[in-house]
Parts: structure tokens; sequence; C-alpha cells
């Protein structure tokens, strides 16, 4: 199981504004109940949804046109001096290949994996622990990376359903959450390619999010 991280929840303060109050707005959002595949009712027309690994192909094909060969990236394995300069060659040479290219300016939305980890009081809502999802894909195994992950998230369920899942949680359940994120790549190092930690000659992607909004999803 991949790991989990828990953000910490911080105070909401009322009649915040600047800086404060546009964290909180990011961070603090209801607990949607919609599905998954139903997440583009709720988001505007030109949103990319990557959430399984036909759409997140199609955006790479977009943006890098072809997979890497991973075999002469990896070249005798890890323990082949020079696999990570032709990493780097890889990377800096995508990088420049991919400028211009209008996929950049995309807004995509990916999900991560959650859970409820205790209710605050303060918040009216549930702090969470979550972590990123690894896909497999014809490119590789891709893992979204965010940027920078809002500090103070926050998931608040209408009443009835949060003291459900209060009750859950007291009696010791899992209560998973899916937290889809959106946002533009990052101008700098937008793709990330590296090599796999869990089975060599398997290539890892990491597209790098500016986050711009998330929503949380009861999983289902």
């Amino acid at each position: 199981m991949w790991a989990l991280w828990v953000f910490a929840v911080f105070a909401l303060t009322v009649g915040s504004v600047g800086e404060g109050w546009a964290e909180m707005a990011l961070g603090t959002r209801p607990l949607l109940t919609i599905a998954r595949k139903d997440l583009h009712t709720i988001l505007p027309p030109d949103y990319r949804i990557l959430i399984d690994p036909l759409s997140i192909e199609e955006f790479l094909d977009a943006l890098d046109s072809t997979p890497p060969d991973w075999g002469l990236v990896y070249g005798h394995g890890h323990h082949d001096p020079d696999d990570d300069e032709r990493l780097f060659t890889l990377n800096r040479e995508r990088d420049a290949k991919r400028e211009g290219k209008a996929a950049l300016q995309w807004t995509v939305v990916f999900l991560w994996s959650g859970e409820l980890s205790r209710y605050e009081p303060t918040a009216g809502g549930f702090s969470i622990a979550m972590g990123p999802i690894f896909t497999p894909t014809r490119w590789g195994v891709v893992r979204f990376k965010a940027e920078e992950v809002p500090s103070n998230l926050v998931v608040i369920p209408d009443p009835g359903t949060g003291d459900v899942l209060r009750r859950q949680l007291e009696t010791g359940q899992i209560v998973d959450i899916e937290i889809a994120m959106m946002g533009r790549l990052i101008p700098d190092e937008s793709l990330v390619y590296d090599f796999s930690h869990d089975e060599e000659g398997l290539g890892l992607i990491m597209p790098v999010v500016r986050i711009e909004r998330v929503e949380f999803l009861l999983a289902r």
C-alpha cells in the first residue's frame, strides 16, 4: 500500500483575507457524493480529466509524442554507471522539445487516494491522510505530482453524513475518499522521467502540476 501523508489542519478564522483566505478556500471543501465518472458534471468543459490509463496516455502523447525507449535508458540496469546521465539527457531533451506544446496549458484533473484521519471540531470537518495513485500505462507508471499541496486540507460533509462518518472512525473503520486535484503543469520541468523503484526496466513518469482547485469525493 502506498504511503499516506497526514496534513495538519490550520485553525480557520472567520473573515480571513488575502493569502490565508485563498489557501483556506482551496483546501477546505465539501465532501461530494458523486462518482469519479461524474466529475465532468461539476467542472468546466475545457478541463482534461486524467483518471484512467487511456486519458493519461493521450495527454502524454500530446506532450511528448512517443514513450522513451526505457531499455536504452536503463542500459545495463540500475548499477550501470551511465544510467543517471542517460536519464538526465532524456529529461533535458524532452523538456526542450515540449516547449510551446498546447497541452502545457491544459487544466488537468487527476486523483490521489485518501482516508479520513480525525474530526476537527474547530473546522467542522475531517483532516485527511493522502497519497498519490500509480497508474500503469504503455509509457510506464504515471504518478501525478502536486508542486505544492495545500497544507490545510479539510473535508466537510453535510451534518447527517458527518455524524455517520464520525461513528465509523470511532469504531476503527477506514473511510476512503478520493482527492481530485486540478491545475496546470509548471512551466519548468513539467514532466519528469525517472526509474521505477519497484521494477527494474520500468519507467516512472511524473507530471508536475501547480494546484488551483481541490475536490473531495466519497470513494465508492
